[in-house]
Protein backbone atom coordinates (compact mmCIF):
# COMPACT_ATOMS: atom_id res chain seq x y z
CA UNK A 1 0.00 0.00 0.00
CA UNK A 2 1.35 3.42 -0.97
CA UNK A 3 1.58 5.96 1.81
CA UNK A 4 -0.83 8.87 1.57
CA UNK A 5 1.99 11.28 0.78
CA UNK A 6 3.67 9.07 -1.83
CA UNK A 7 0.39 8.80 -3.71
CA UNK A 8 -0.75 12.43 -3.51
CA UNK A 9 2.66 13.80 -4.49
CA UNK A 10 3.34 11.21 -7.19
CA UNK A 11 3.30 11.77 -10.94
CA UNK A 12 -0.45 12.17 -11.24
CA UNK A 13 -1.65 12.95 -14.78
CA UNK A 14 -5.43 12.83 -14.48
CA UNK A 15 -7.53 15.97 -14.53
CA UNK A 16 -9.77 17.49 -11.87
CA UNK A 17 -12.60 19.76 -13.03
CA UNK A 18 -13.91 22.12 -10.33
CA UNK A 19 -17.12 24.13 -10.61
CA UNK A 20 -16.41 27.87 -10.32
CA UNK A 21 -19.95 29.23 -10.45
CA UNK A 22 -19.91 29.77 -14.20
CA UNK A 23 -18.33 26.58 -15.48
CA UNK A 24 -15.67 23.99 -14.73
CA UNK A 25 -12.00 24.90 -14.38
CA UNK A 26 -9.54 22.10 -15.17
CA UNK A 27 -6.13 21.24 -13.75
CA UNK A 28 -4.14 18.03 -13.42
CA UNK A 29 -3.56 16.47 -10.03
CA UNK A 30 0.15 17.18 -10.57
CA UNK A 31 -0.65 20.89 -10.99
CA UNK A 32 -2.76 20.80 -7.83
CA UNK A 33 0.21 19.28 -5.99
CA UNK A 34 2.60 21.93 -7.32
CA UNK A 35 0.22 24.71 -6.26
CA UNK A 36 -0.02 23.09 -2.83
CA UNK A 37 3.76 23.18 -2.42
CA UNK A 38 3.79 26.91 -3.12
CA UNK A 39 0.86 27.49 -0.77
CA UNK A 40 2.64 25.47 1.94
CA UNK A 41 5.49 27.97 1.83
CA UNK A 42 2.99 30.77 2.42
CA UNK A 43 1.46 28.87 5.33
CA UNK A 44 4.89 28.51 6.89
CA UNK A 45 5.01 32.32 6.92
CA UNK A 46 1.75 32.27 8.87
CA UNK A 47 3.29 30.06 11.53
CA UNK A 48 2.15 26.62 10.35
CA UNK A 49 4.75 24.06 11.37
CA UNK A 50 4.84 20.39 12.38
CA UNK A 51 2.32 19.89 15.17
CA UNK A 52 0.19 22.93 14.24
CA UNK A 53 -3.55 22.44 13.86
CA UNK A 54 -5.22 24.59 11.21
CA UNK A 55 -9.01 24.92 11.23
CA UNK A 56 -10.75 24.97 7.86
CA UNK A 57 -14.34 25.44 6.75
CA UNK A 58 -14.22 23.39 3.58
CA UNK A 59 -16.21 24.49 0.56
CA UNK A 60 -15.96 22.91 -2.88
CA UNK A 61 -13.36 25.19 -4.44
CA UNK A 62 -10.00 24.51 -6.14
CA UNK A 63 -8.30 26.57 -3.42
CA UNK A 64 -9.67 24.31 -0.68
CA UNK A 65 -8.52 21.15 -2.47
CA UNK A 66 -4.92 22.31 -2.80
CA UNK A 67 -5.13 24.00 0.62
CA UNK A 68 -5.62 20.71 2.45
CA UNK A 69 -2.43 19.27 0.94
CA UNK A 70 -0.63 22.56 1.59
CA UNK A 71 -1.42 22.37 5.31
CA UNK A 72 -0.10 18.83 5.39
CA UNK A 73 3.09 19.71 3.52
CA UNK A 74 3.75 22.53 5.99
CA UNK A 75 3.50 19.95 8.77
CA UNK A 76 0.04 20.84 10.04
CA UNK A 77 -3.09 18.85 10.78
CA UNK A 78 -6.42 19.90 9.27
CA UNK A 79 -9.40 20.41 11.58
CA UNK A 80 -12.37 20.28 9.19
CA UNK A 81 -15.19 22.28 10.75
CA UNK A 82 -18.87 21.72 9.96
CA UNK A 83 -20.56 24.26 7.72
CA UNK A 84 -23.63 26.00 9.19
CA UNK A 85 -26.52 23.64 9.78
CA UNK A 86 -29.98 24.48 8.48
CA UNK A 87 -31.84 26.73 10.87
CA UNK A 88 -28.67 27.73 12.74
CA UNK A 89 -28.26 31.43 13.51
CA UNK A 90 -24.99 33.30 12.99
CA UNK A 91 -24.30 33.72 16.70
CA UNK A 92 -24.91 30.04 17.41
CA UNK A 93 -22.63 29.00 14.55
CA UNK A 94 -19.85 31.37 15.60
CA UNK A 95 -20.03 30.04 19.16
CA UNK A 96 -19.84 26.49 17.81
CA UNK A 97 -16.77 26.97 15.61
CA UNK A 98 -15.02 29.07 18.27
CA UNK A 99 -15.48 26.22 20.76
CA UNK A 100 -14.18 23.69 18.22
CA UNK A 101 -11.12 25.82 17.46
CA UNK A 102 -10.33 26.09 21.16
CA UNK A 103 -10.71 22.34 21.63
CA UNK A 104 -8.48 21.62 18.63
CA UNK A 105 -5.90 24.23 19.63
CA UNK A 106 -6.28 26.01 16.27
CA UNK A 107 -5.13 29.63 16.03
CA UNK A 108 -5.72 29.96 12.29
CA UNK A 109 -8.95 29.38 10.35
CA UNK A 110 -9.04 29.16 6.56
CA UNK A 111 -12.08 29.31 4.29
CA UNK A 112 -13.31 30.90 1.07
CA UNK A 113 -13.89 34.60 0.57
CA UNK A 114 -17.69 34.48 0.56
CA UNK A 115 -17.91 32.68 3.89
CA UNK A 116 -15.15 34.81 5.39
CA UNK A 117 -17.16 37.96 4.65
CA UNK A 118 -20.02 36.52 6.71
CA UNK A 119 -17.77 36.21 9.78
CA UNK A 120 -17.78 39.47 11.76
CA UNK A 121 -14.27 40.77 12.36
CA UNK A 122 -12.90 39.54 15.66
CA UNK A 123 -15.89 37.23 16.16
CA UNK A 124 -13.62 34.29 17.01
CA UNK A 125 -11.46 36.12 19.50
CA UNK A 126 -7.76 35.48 19.00
CA UNK A 127 -8.26 33.09 16.08
CA UNK A 128 -6.97 34.57 12.82
CA UNK A 129 -9.36 34.10 9.89
CA UNK A 130 -7.92 34.07 6.37
CA UNK A 131 -9.12 33.38 2.86
CA UNK A 132 -7.47 30.50 1.02
CA UNK A 133 -6.65 32.76 -1.92
CA UNK A 134 -4.93 35.31 0.33
CA UNK A 135 -2.14 32.93 1.31
CA UNK A 136 0.98 34.19 -0.38
CA UNK A 137 3.94 32.19 -1.56
CA UNK A 138 7.24 32.05 0.27
CA UNK A 139 10.66 30.51 -0.21
CA UNK A 140 10.47 26.81 -1.00
CA UNK A 141 10.26 24.62 2.09
CA UNK A 142 11.02 20.98 2.62
CA UNK A 143 7.78 19.02 2.82
CA UNK A 144 7.26 17.63 6.31
CA UNK A 145 3.76 16.11 6.44
CA UNK A 146 2.48 14.37 9.58
CA UNK A 147 3.93 10.94 10.33
CA UNK A 148 2.01 7.78 9.51
CA UNK A 149 0.51 7.50 12.98
CA UNK A 150 0.25 11.19 13.85
CA UNK A 151 -2.93 13.28 13.64
CA UNK A 152 -3.43 14.57 10.10
CA UNK A 153 -7.15 15.25 9.76
CA UNK A 154 -9.76 15.97 12.43
CA UNK A 155 -13.18 15.35 10.89
CA UNK A 156 -15.83 17.18 12.88
CA UNK A 157 -19.28 15.70 12.63
CA UNK A 158 -22.23 17.77 11.54
CA UNK A 159 -23.84 17.26 14.93
CA UNK A 160 -26.87 15.11 14.09
CA UNK A 161 -26.77 13.52 17.55
CA UNK A 162 -25.25 16.31 19.66
CA UNK A 163 -22.30 18.66 19.80
CA UNK A 164 -19.93 18.08 16.85
CA UNK A 165 -17.21 15.57 17.71
CA UNK A 166 -13.76 15.60 16.13
CA UNK A 167 -12.54 12.24 14.81
CA UNK A 168 -8.73 12.23 14.78
CA UNK A 169 -7.45 10.46 11.66
CA UNK A 170 -3.89 9.48 10.80
CA UNK A 171 -2.30 9.23 7.32
CA UNK A 172 -2.18 5.45 7.77
CA UNK A 173 -5.92 5.27 8.51
CA UNK A 174 -6.80 7.53 5.57
CA UNK A 175 -4.67 5.51 3.13
CA UNK A 176 -6.20 2.27 4.45
CA UNK A 177 -9.68 3.67 3.80
CA UNK A 178 -8.83 4.71 0.24
CA UNK A 179 -7.49 1.22 -0.49
CA UNK A 180 -10.62 -0.22 1.10
CA UNK A 181 -12.88 1.87 -1.18
CA UNK A 182 -11.06 0.62 -4.26
CA UNK A 183 -11.40 -2.97 -3.09
CA UNK A 184 -15.10 -2.73 -2.14
CA UNK A 185 -16.05 -1.01 -5.41
CA UNK A 186 -13.77 -3.07 -7.64
CA UNK A 187 -12.63 0.24 -9.14
CA UNK A 188 -10.25 0.20 -12.10
CA UNK A 189 -8.18 3.42 -11.97
CA UNK A 190 -7.46 3.13 -15.69
CA UNK A 191 -11.14 3.44 -16.65
CA UNK A 192 -12.97 5.21 -13.82
CA UNK A 193 -14.15 8.84 -13.90
CA UNK A 194 -15.50 10.17 -10.60
CA UNK A 195 -18.29 12.78 -10.48
CA UNK A 196 -19.34 14.41 -7.21
CA UNK A 197 -21.18 17.36 -5.73
CA UNK A 198 -20.83 16.21 -2.11
CA UNK A 199 -19.39 18.82 0.29
CA UNK A 200 -15.71 18.62 1.19
CA UNK A 201 -16.79 19.27 4.78
CA UNK A 202 -18.36 15.78 4.80
CA UNK A 203 -16.38 12.54 4.91
CA UNK A 204 -18.05 11.21 1.75
CA UNK A 205 -17.06 14.33 -0.15
CA UNK A 206 -13.51 14.60 1.18
CA UNK A 207 -12.34 10.99 1.35
CA UNK A 208 -14.74 9.12 -0.90
CA UNK A 209 -14.94 11.57 -3.79
CA UNK A 210 -11.80 13.75 -3.66
CA UNK A 211 -8.85 12.01 -2.01
CA UNK A 212 -9.92 8.66 -3.49
CA UNK A 213 -9.52 9.68 -7.17
CA UNK A 214 -6.45 11.77 -6.31
CA UNK A 215 -4.80 8.83 -4.53
CA UNK A 216 -5.36 6.51 -7.50
CA UNK A 217 -4.83 9.12 -10.25
CA UNK A 218 -8.39 9.12 -11.58
CA UNK A 219 -10.23 12.05 -13.18
CA UNK A 220 -12.64 13.97 -10.94
CA UNK A 221 -15.51 16.31 -11.77
CA UNK A 222 -16.32 18.27 -8.60
CA UNK A 223 -19.53 20.28 -8.49
CA UNK A 224 -20.97 21.93 -5.37
CA UNK A 225 -23.82 21.12 -2.97
CA UNK A 226 -25.33 24.54 -3.68
CA UNK A 227 -25.52 23.79 -7.40
CA UNK A 228 -27.17 20.45 -6.69
CA UNK A 229 -29.72 21.95 -4.30
CA UNK A 230 -30.66 24.67 -6.82
CA UNK A 231 -30.92 22.12 -9.61
CA UNK A 232 -31.27 18.47 -8.68
CA UNK A 233 -30.79 17.40 -12.31
CA UNK A 234 -27.17 18.64 -12.28
CA UNK A 235 -25.83 15.49 -10.55
CA UNK A 236 -26.77 12.99 -13.24
CA UNK A 237 -26.43 15.60 -15.99
CA UNK A 238 -22.75 15.95 -15.03
CA UNK A 239 -22.40 12.16 -14.99
CA UNK A 240 -23.77 12.02 -18.52
CA UNK A 241 -21.79 15.02 -19.79
CA UNK A 242 -18.42 13.84 -18.50
CA UNK A 243 -18.95 10.10 -18.91
CA UNK A 244 -18.76 9.52 -15.16
CA UNK A 245 -18.45 5.91 -14.07
CA UNK A 246 -18.36 6.40 -10.29
CA UNK A 247 -20.28 8.67 -7.98
CA UNK A 248 -21.69 8.80 -4.45
CA UNK A 249 -24.56 10.44 -2.63
CA UNK A 250 -27.15 10.13 0.07
CA UNK A 251 -30.49 8.36 -0.13
CA UNK A 252 -32.34 11.67 0.12
CA UNK A 253 -30.23 13.23 -2.63
CA UNK A 254 -30.88 10.26 -4.90
CA UNK A 255 -34.63 10.62 -4.38
CA UNK A 256 -34.46 14.37 -5.08
CA UNK A 257 -32.40 13.83 -8.23
CA UNK A 258 -34.89 11.26 -9.51
CA UNK A 259 -37.83 13.53 -8.78
CA UNK A 260 -36.12 16.50 -10.46
CA UNK A 261 -35.57 14.53 -13.66
CA UNK A 262 -39.32 14.57 -14.47
CA UNK A 263 -38.88 12.08 -17.29
CA UNK A 264 -36.69 14.43 -19.30
CA UNK A 265 -33.87 12.77 -21.26
CA UNK A 266 -30.23 13.40 -20.47
CA UNK A 267 -28.02 14.88 -23.18
CA UNK A 268 -25.73 11.86 -23.20
CA UNK A 269 -25.90 8.20 -22.29
CA UNK A 270 -25.04 7.34 -18.69
CA UNK A 271 -21.95 5.20 -18.19
CA UNK A 272 -22.32 4.81 -14.41
CA UNK A 273 -20.86 1.56 -13.10
CA UNK A 274 -20.90 2.36 -9.39
CA UNK A 275 -23.12 4.79 -7.47
CA UNK A 276 -22.36 4.46 -3.75
CA UNK A 277 -25.37 5.45 -1.64
CA UNK A 278 -24.91 6.01 2.08
CA UNK A 279 -24.67 8.50 4.98
CA UNK A 280 -28.23 7.59 6.00
CA UNK A 281 -30.52 4.59 5.81
CA UNK A 282 -30.90 3.53 2.18
CA UNK A 283 -34.48 3.11 0.98
CA UNK A 284 -35.64 0.62 -1.63
CA UNK A 285 -38.09 3.19 -3.02
CA UNK A 286 -35.29 5.68 -3.74
CA UNK A 287 -33.24 3.08 -5.64
CA UNK A 288 -36.24 2.01 -7.72
CA UNK A 289 -37.21 5.63 -8.44
CA UNK A 290 -33.70 6.50 -9.60
CA UNK A 291 -33.44 3.41 -11.76
CA UNK A 292 -36.70 4.33 -13.48
CA UNK A 293 -35.89 8.04 -13.81
CA UNK A 294 -32.49 7.69 -15.43
CA UNK A 295 -33.11 5.75 -18.63
CA UNK A 296 -33.46 2.44 -16.83
CA UNK A 297 -30.12 2.71 -15.05
CA UNK A 298 -29.77 -0.86 -13.74
CA UNK A 299 -30.17 -1.47 -10.03
CA UNK A 300 -26.80 -3.21 -10.21
CA UNK A 301 -25.22 0.25 -10.58
CA UNK A 302 -26.26 1.22 -7.05
CA UNK A 303 -24.07 0.22 -4.13
CA UNK A 304 -25.72 0.76 -0.73
CA UNK A 305 -22.98 1.33 1.84
CA UNK A 306 -22.63 1.88 5.56
CA UNK A 307 -19.98 3.84 7.39
CA UNK A 308 -19.11 6.61 9.80
CA UNK A 309 -16.52 9.36 10.29
CA UNK A 310 -14.90 7.40 13.12
CA UNK A 311 -13.87 4.77 10.54
CA UNK A 312 -12.78 7.52 8.10
CA UNK A 313 -15.73 6.54 5.90
CA UNK A 314 -16.96 3.09 4.77
CA UNK A 315 -17.12 -0.20 6.68
CA UNK A 316 -19.49 -2.21 4.48
CA UNK A 317 -20.93 -2.09 0.97
CA UNK A 318 -22.96 -4.31 -1.29
CA UNK A 319 -21.15 -6.46 -3.83
CA UNK A 320 -20.15 -4.44 -6.93
CA UNK A 321 -22.53 -4.58 -9.88
CA UNK A 322 -25.06 -6.90 -8.28
CA UNK A 323 -28.66 -6.08 -7.39
CA UNK A 324 -28.85 -4.69 -3.84
CA UNK A 325 -30.33 -7.04 -1.26
CA UNK A 326 -33.92 -6.22 -0.25
CA UNK A 327 -35.70 -7.96 2.60
CA UNK A 328 -39.13 -7.38 4.12
CA UNK A 329 -39.64 -7.50 7.87
CA UNK A 330 -42.40 -6.81 10.36
CA UNK A 331 -42.13 -3.05 10.99
CA UNK A 332 -43.76 -3.19 14.43
CA UNK A 333 -41.40 -5.92 15.59
CA UNK A 334 -38.45 -4.01 14.13
CA UNK A 335 -39.37 -0.87 16.06
CA UNK A 336 -39.14 -2.97 19.21
CA UNK A 337 -35.74 -4.43 18.39
CA UNK A 338 -36.86 -7.74 16.92
CA UNK A 339 -36.28 -9.06 13.39
CA UNK A 340 -39.18 -11.02 11.92
CA UNK A 341 -39.09 -11.68 8.17
CA UNK A 342 -42.51 -11.51 6.53
CA UNK A 343 -44.01 -11.55 3.05
CA UNK A 344 -43.74 -8.20 1.22
CA UNK A 345 -47.54 -8.33 0.86
CA UNK A 346 -48.13 -8.48 4.62
CA UNK A 347 -49.75 -5.27 5.95
CA UNK A 348 -47.07 -4.94 8.62
CA UNK A 349 -44.20 -5.36 6.13
CA UNK A 350 -41.47 -2.79 5.71
CA UNK A 351 -38.55 -3.00 3.29
CA UNK A 352 -34.94 -2.94 4.40
CA UNK A 353 -31.91 -2.57 2.13
CA UNK A 354 -28.73 -4.51 2.86
CA UNK A 355 -25.45 -2.63 2.89
CA UNK A 356 -23.40 -5.65 1.96
CA UNK A 357 -20.79 -7.63 3.85
CA UNK A 358 -18.04 -5.92 5.87
CA UNK A 359 -15.26 -4.48 3.75
CA UNK A 360 -11.87 -6.16 3.52
CA UNK A 361 -10.15 -6.45 6.93
CA UNK A 362 -13.23 -4.94 8.64
CA UNK A 363 -15.22 -6.72 11.34
CA UNK A 364 -18.82 -5.83 12.23
CA UNK A 365 -20.82 -7.39 15.05
CA UNK A 366 -24.01 -6.60 16.94
CA UNK A 367 -24.51 -6.38 20.68
CA UNK A 368 -27.70 -8.42 20.13
CA UNK A 369 -26.75 -11.30 17.82
CA UNK A 370 -30.32 -12.53 17.32
CA UNK A 371 -32.03 -9.14 16.91
CA UNK A 372 -31.48 -5.43 16.47
CA UNK A 373 -28.50 -4.24 18.49
CA UNK A 374 -25.77 -1.64 18.48
CA UNK A 375 -23.27 -2.26 15.68
CA UNK A 376 -19.63 -2.60 16.73
CA UNK A 377 -16.85 -2.08 14.18
CA UNK A 378 -13.19 -3.02 13.88
CA UNK A 379 -11.31 -1.47 10.95
CA UNK A 380 -7.76 -0.53 9.91
CA UNK A 381 -9.10 2.94 9.13
CA UNK A 382 -10.47 3.72 12.61
CA UNK A 383 -9.73 7.11 14.15
CA UNK A 384 -7.41 7.48 17.13
CA UNK A 385 -10.37 8.83 19.08
CA UNK A 386 -12.21 12.10 19.67
CA UNK A 387 -10.26 15.34 19.84
CA UNK A 388 -10.13 16.68 23.39
CA UNK A 389 -12.55 14.11 24.82
CA UNK A 390 -10.71 11.18 26.45
CA UNK A 391 -13.81 10.02 28.34
CA UNK A 392 -15.94 9.66 25.22
CA UNK A 393 -13.00 8.09 23.40
CA UNK A 394 -12.65 5.45 26.12
CA UNK A 395 -16.40 4.77 26.09
CA UNK A 396 -16.72 4.36 22.31
CA UNK A 397 -13.32 3.08 21.14
CA UNK A 398 -13.18 -0.14 23.15
CA UNK A 399 -11.12 -3.32 23.00
CA UNK A 400 -14.13 -5.02 21.37
CA UNK A 401 -14.25 -2.39 18.65
CA UNK A 402 -15.85 0.98 18.00
CA UNK A 403 -19.35 1.30 19.44
CA UNK A 404 -21.13 3.10 16.62
CA UNK A 405 -24.36 4.18 18.28
CA UNK A 406 -26.08 2.74 15.20
CA UNK A 407 -28.76 0.07 15.42
CA UNK A 408 -28.85 -2.82 12.99
CA UNK A 409 -28.47 -6.53 12.46
CA UNK A 410 -26.55 -8.99 10.30
CA UNK A 411 -28.40 -11.43 8.06
CA UNK A 412 -26.78 -13.92 5.69
CA UNK A 413 -23.49 -12.06 6.03
CA UNK A 414 -24.92 -8.62 5.15
CA UNK A 415 -25.27 -5.56 7.36
CA UNK A 416 -28.74 -4.05 7.68
CA UNK A 417 -28.57 -0.65 9.42
CA UNK A 418 -31.89 0.29 11.00
CA UNK A 419 -31.45 3.56 12.89
CA UNK A 420 -29.70 5.34 15.72
CA UNK A 421 -29.73 4.80 19.46
CA UNK A 422 -30.78 8.43 19.83
CA UNK A 423 -33.95 7.57 17.86
CA UNK A 424 -34.98 5.11 20.58
CA UNK A 425 -37.66 6.25 23.03
CA UNK A 426 -38.48 4.53 26.30
CA UNK A 427 -42.27 4.19 26.33
CA UNK A 428 -44.48 1.96 28.44
CA UNK A 429 -41.48 0.03 29.75
CA UNK A 430 -40.27 -0.68 26.20
CA UNK A 431 -37.43 0.74 24.10
CA UNK A 432 -38.93 1.79 20.78
CA UNK A 433 -37.18 3.02 17.62
CA UNK A 434 -39.19 5.86 16.09
CA UNK A 435 -37.72 5.64 12.60
CA UNK A 436 -40.23 3.12 11.23
CA UNK A 437 -43.12 5.44 12.04
CA UNK A 438 -41.27 8.52 10.78
CA UNK A 439 -40.53 6.91 7.41
CA UNK A 440 -44.22 6.18 6.82
CA UNK A 441 -45.29 9.61 8.04
CA UNK A 442 -42.82 11.25 5.63
CA UNK A 443 -44.58 9.48 2.75
CA UNK A 444 -47.81 11.37 3.48
CA UNK A 445 -48.85 14.00 0.95
CA UNK A 446 -48.72 16.97 3.32
CA UNK A 447 -45.39 16.07 4.99
CA UNK A 448 -42.08 17.15 3.46
CA UNK A 449 -39.93 14.07 2.80
CA UNK A 450 -37.10 13.58 5.30
CA UNK A 451 -38.50 16.21 7.64
CA UNK A 452 -40.34 14.45 10.46
CA UNK A 453 -39.18 13.43 13.92
CA UNK A 454 -40.86 12.06 17.02
CA UNK A 455 -39.38 13.78 20.07
CA UNK A 456 -39.58 12.83 23.71
CA UNK A 457 -39.98 16.10 25.62
CA UNK A 458 -40.42 14.43 29.00
CA UNK A 459 -42.35 16.38 31.61
CA UNK A 460 -41.13 19.68 30.14
CA UNK A 461 -43.21 19.52 26.99
CA UNK A 462 -45.90 22.22 26.88
CA UNK A 463 -47.87 20.15 24.33
CA UNK A 464 -47.23 16.80 25.99
CA UNK A 465 -44.44 14.25 26.22
CA UNK A 466 -44.36 12.62 22.77
CA UNK A 467 -44.57 15.17 19.98
CA UNK A 468 -44.16 14.80 16.24
CA UNK A 469 -42.48 17.76 14.55
CA UNK A 470 -42.84 17.81 10.79
CA UNK A 471 -42.49 20.26 7.95
CA UNK A 472 -45.51 20.78 5.72
CA UNK A 473 -44.81 20.09 2.05
CA UNK A 474 -46.91 23.00 0.86
CA UNK A 475 -48.12 26.31 2.24
CA UNK A 476 -51.75 27.24 2.60
CA UNK A 477 -53.10 23.83 3.55
CA UNK A 478 -56.59 23.96 5.02
CA UNK A 479 -56.82 23.48 8.80
CA UNK A 480 -58.92 20.37 8.23
CA UNK A 481 -56.15 18.87 6.05
CA UNK A 482 -53.59 19.59 8.74
CA UNK A 483 -55.79 18.03 11.43
CA UNK A 484 -56.40 14.95 9.27
CA UNK A 485 -52.65 14.62 8.69
CA UNK A 486 -52.02 14.81 12.43
CA UNK A 487 -54.58 12.11 13.17
CA UNK A 488 -53.14 9.84 10.46
CA UNK A 489 -49.62 10.42 11.82
CA UNK A 490 -50.86 9.39 15.27
CA UNK A 491 -52.41 6.26 13.79
CA UNK A 492 -49.14 5.36 12.06
CA UNK A 493 -47.11 5.94 15.23
CA UNK A 494 -49.45 3.63 17.13
CA UNK A 495 -49.61 0.93 14.44
CA UNK A 496 -45.93 0.94 13.57
CA UNK A 497 -44.36 1.52 16.98
CA UNK A 498 -47.04 1.32 19.65
CA UNK A 499 -46.46 4.99 20.50
CA UNK A 500 -49.17 7.41 21.62
CA UNK A 501 -48.51 10.90 20.29
CA UNK A 502 -49.61 13.82 22.43
CA UNK A 503 -49.43 16.40 19.66
CA UNK A 504 -48.19 17.21 16.17
CA UNK A 505 -46.33 20.45 15.56
CA UNK A 506 -46.21 21.44 11.90
CA UNK A 507 -43.50 23.76 10.62
CA UNK A 508 -42.90 25.69 7.44
CA UNK A 509 -40.42 24.18 4.98
CA UNK A 510 -36.77 24.73 5.79
CA UNK A 511 -37.21 25.30 9.53
CA UNK A 512 -36.59 21.85 11.05
CA UNK A 513 -32.94 21.80 12.23
CA UNK A 514 -30.88 19.52 9.98
CA UNK A 515 -27.22 18.85 9.36
CA UNK A 516 -25.65 19.92 6.05
CA UNK A 517 -25.93 16.28 4.94
CA UNK A 518 -29.68 16.27 5.61
CA UNK A 519 -30.06 14.47 8.94
CA UNK A 520 -32.52 15.87 11.48
CA UNK A 521 -30.73 17.39 14.48
CA UNK A 522 -33.00 15.93 17.13
CA UNK A 523 -31.20 17.51 20.08
CA UNK A 524 -31.52 21.01 18.56
CA UNK A 525 -35.11 20.41 17.50
CA UNK A 526 -36.00 19.33 21.04
CA UNK A 527 -34.24 22.33 22.59
CA UNK A 528 -35.87 24.80 20.20
CA UNK A 529 -39.29 23.23 20.63
CA UNK A 530 -39.06 23.47 24.41
CA UNK A 531 -38.01 27.11 24.06
CA UNK A 532 -40.94 27.67 21.67
CA UNK A 533 -38.40 28.88 19.12
CA UNK A 534 -39.50 26.73 16.19
CA UNK A 535 -41.75 28.58 13.71
CA UNK A 536 -44.89 26.48 14.13
CA UNK A 537 -47.65 26.84 11.55
CA UNK A 538 -50.04 24.68 13.52
CA UNK A 539 -50.07 22.60 16.70
CA UNK A 540 -52.63 19.81 16.79
CA UNK A 541 -53.30 18.22 20.22
CA UNK A 542 -54.01 14.50 20.03
CA UNK A 543 -53.94 12.55 23.30
CA UNK A 544 -56.62 13.16 25.87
Amino acid sequence: MDSLWTALLGARRSTVHCWTGHGFAAATWAEVGADARRTAAGLRGLGVRPGTTVAAIMTNTPAAVRGVLAIWLAGGAVASLPVPARGMGVDEYLAQIAAICRSAGARLLLTDGALLQALPEGALGGIACREWESIGEGPAIEACPPGEDEPAFIQYSSGSTGTPKGCVLTPRAIAAQLELIRDMSDADPARERVVSWLPLSHDMGMFGCTLFPWFFDMPLVMSTPERFMFGGRSWFADLAEFGGTMTAGTNTALFLAARAQHGRPLNHRLEVRTAIIGAERVERAALLAASAAFDGLPLESFMPAYGMAEATLAVSASTPRTTPRFTSVDGFELAHGRVSHVSPDAPEATWLVGCGPPCKDVGISSTVPSGVGELVVKSPSLALGYQGDPELTAARFTSAGFRTGDLGFLHDGEVFPVGRLDEVISFGGRNVSTREAEREIEAMDLVHRGCAAVLDLGSEGPAGRLVLVAELSRAGAAPSEVADTAREAARIASARCGLVLDACVFLRRGSLPKTPSGKVQRHRARRLLLAEALPAIATVPLAT
